[in-house]
């Protein structure tokens, strides 16, 4: 043993130095000592660790990076991973929620949900999700029309795709750094396809966005593809009460804008409806939307209303007393007009009503036809785009629409189901084949007037063709009296 001890005695500085590079992860071994050896090595090795603490702590205290004490530590991984340099322009998000996810089991449309640090790129169109995850489990990229005609695939095809991309943030952290930080979430969605029809306004845009962003309770950012400055104007009151936010236009706003939560795409429950066992509250209902318009529109109603006071104020005390019931009509030029509609508004007006005429266009301000329709008792029209408007109509009043020939099933499913929901007294007028203009064109057992189903199931080219864009209407008056008579007898009752 001793022979032993006199053998490491002349080298025990340098096994200990060994040792010591041992301990910073050298390659050298001293694994051929024996145990007490080993021992007082380390004894030797701790002591000078803790004098040197004393000697150096002002400086190990003020020192930015790990001392070389945690480089014993088992856990040194983790605390270089808490020093690392991080993006302090990025929204703060943990690991375990850092996600994209998309439900593409719709028939109307696609929706992805992401959570994290989320990044815009106008420029490749994509929307970027930064994380220091593992990838390899990851889906890297998903694509998206936010567009609710999903089964439409001529329209669809004219909708801008947007790329979801997950991108390791130690790779391509640098490359796409925070401009805009937003602390809420953000709601993308395209108002391209067929916006510039009202019914498609209502039924592909501001419903589904209503449905989508509810939750957020104003917090939120619209991001819109395909942004037209004419659509903000004329929908700025509505948007107004579903977010507190400025709009963003995706396409030109090339800033990257960061978020921690994002929708891309929107939900939609039907035609021109709210289906509220689809709702995050299991409540909300078309009528809640109607309210969103009520008070986005109100404002401007009473100022309008205060206008008029002032410079027709005898003519509209003399309405007030007259206190007739009023019916709006609206009023359709070229196809699927009415022929005699001053017949009809003569008729209207010997029952009793007081008869507005709404001929609106592009322009017109949609604050006034909602003026005039939230004070009607009655609204009539034909089957047609404008029918939208049924939704300015409050609950229990009579929506009485026009339907001409071939366009039974388009007019019950977009216009008069809908309406049912809202809470209005629907009444869905079928006229006779000799109430139409093809009756005098087509023989009378043609199939176009016998029978229109057969016709329309050929497709939607030949129900456009010969019953939306060449048929007008002339009413049978002795008929339809019956109709406004029980309208009016329900209005004043």
């Amino acid at each position: 043993m001793r022979q032993n001890l006199k053998k490491v005695a002349p080298i025990k500085v340098d096994e200990s130095k060994n040792l010591f590079s041992y301990v910073f992860r050298c390659k050298n071994s001293c694994g051929n000592f024996p145990k007490r050896s080993k021992s007082r090595l380390i004894y030797l090795l701790l002591f000078s660790l803790i004098s040197s603490c004393f000697v150096f702590a002002p400086q190990l205290l003020c020192f930015p990076y790990p001392s070389a004490l945690f480089l014993i530590d088992s856990s040194i991984k983790e605390i270089e991973n808490r020093v690392s340099e991080s993006d302090i322009e990025s929204p703060k998000t943990s690991q375990n929620e850092e996600s994209i996810s998309c439900d593409r089991t719709g028939y109307r449309s696609d929706i992805c949900f992401i959570k994290g640090d989320i990044r815009t790129h106008s420029p490749s169109s994509s929307i970027f999700l930064y994380t220091s995850n593992d990838l390899t489990d990851h889906v890297l990229q998903e694509k998206i029309k936010p567009y609710t005609r999903k089964w439409e695939t001529s329209i669809m095809e004219t909708i801008y795709e947007l790329k979801l991309v997950t991108k390791d943030m130690k790779l391509f952290g640098d490359r796409c750094k925070c401009e805009v930080i937003h602390e809420v979430p953000a709601v993308l969605f395209s108002t391209g396809g067929y916006t510039g029809n009202l019914y498609h306004e209502f039924n592909d845009g501001l419903i589904p966005l209503y449905i989508t962003s509810k939750r957020f309770n104003k917090k939120v950012v619209f991001v819109i593809a395909e942004y037209h400055k004419w659509w903000e104007m004329k929908y700025g009151d509505v948007l107004s009460q579903l977010s507190d936010y400025p709009l963003i236009d995706f396409n030109k706003d090339k800033r990257t804008h960061c978020f921690k939560e994002a929708i891309v795409g929107l939900r939609i429950h039907g035609e021109l409806t709210v289906d509220p066992s689809q709702m995050q509250d299991g409540r909300t209902t078309i009528n809640e939307f109607r309210n969103v318009l009520d008070r986005a529109y109100r404002p401007r109603i009473n100022r309008l209303d205060r206008l008029e006071e002032q410079r027709f104020h005898a003519r509209v005390a003399k309405r007030r007393k007259a206190q007739r019931p009023k019916l709006a009509l609206f009023s359709r030029t070229g196809s699927r007009g009415i022929t005699n509609e001053d017949l009809m508004v003569q008729l209207a007006q010997r029952i009793g009503f007081e008869v507005e005429v709404l001929r609106p266009d592009r322009t017109t301000e949609l604050a006034k036809i909602y003026r005039v329709l939230n004070s009607s008792k009655v609204m009539v029209g034909v089957h047609g785009a404008a029918m939208t408007h049924f939704l300015f109509m409050k609950p229990g009043s009579i929506f009485i629409q026009i339907i001409p020939l071939g366009t039974d099933w388009a007019a019950e499913t977009y216009y008069g189901e809908p309406a049912k929901k809202l809470g209005l007294d629907y009444i869905g007028y079928k006229i006779l084949p000799r109430e139409s203009s093809l009756y005098e064109k087509y023989d009378k057992d043609d199939p176009i007037l016998r029978d229109p189903n057969s016709i329309t199931k050929k497709g939607w080219q030949f129900t456009k063709g010969i019953y939306l864009n060449d048929q007008k209407v002339r009413l049978d008056l002795h008929r339809f009296k019956k109709v406004l008579v029980d309208a009016y007898a329900k209005s004043i009752s």
